[in-house]
């Protein structure tokens, strides 16, 4: 190969890469794992025998959809920031904005995504069962 022709390539396999390299940069993440952030608030036993509530906050990165899940209890999803698309089984979808509530029936399967194109954040309030996993991944 002469030396123009490797020089070339060289370039050439450097740009592929750069760009290869910024073009993940501009994408929104696709696990939820790091596009999901959870805070944990409070967490209290209530005089209902067996009972507790706990409270949280998720702020999701745009574009980022949480696992499809189920809780021991009822959750109480309430918009701080941002425009989020739920999916309940066996129920109609639901767009929700900054301002409002969506009561999750206990142990009904759900999805929440950021459809905004800027984070979200909810607040979400759980009155659930003691002693057992708060999120039970669904298939």
């Amino acid at each position: 190969m002469t030396r123009p022709r490797a020089i070339l390539g060289i370039a050439l396999a450097l740009a592929t890469f750069t760009n290869l390299c910024h073009a993940e940069d501009k994408q929104p993440p696709q696990n939820w794992q790091a596009g999901l952030h959870r805070t944990d608030l409070t967490r209290g036993d209530l005089d209902v025998a067996g009972r507790e509530v706990i409270q949280v906050r998720v702020d999701f990165d745009p574009g980022v959809t949480s696992p499809k899940h189920a809780h021991p209890g009822v959750e109480v999803a309430h918009v701080l920031a941002g425009t989020f698309e739920y999916q309940l089984d066996g129920r109609p979808t639901v767009i929700l904005k900054a301002g409002d509530s969506l009561l999750i029936p206990a142990g009904i399967a759900h999805v929440a995504k950021n459809v905004g194109a800027t984070k979200g954040s909810e607040l979400a309030t759980y009155i659930v069962k003691k002693d057992l996993p708060l999120v039970v991944l669904e298939k």
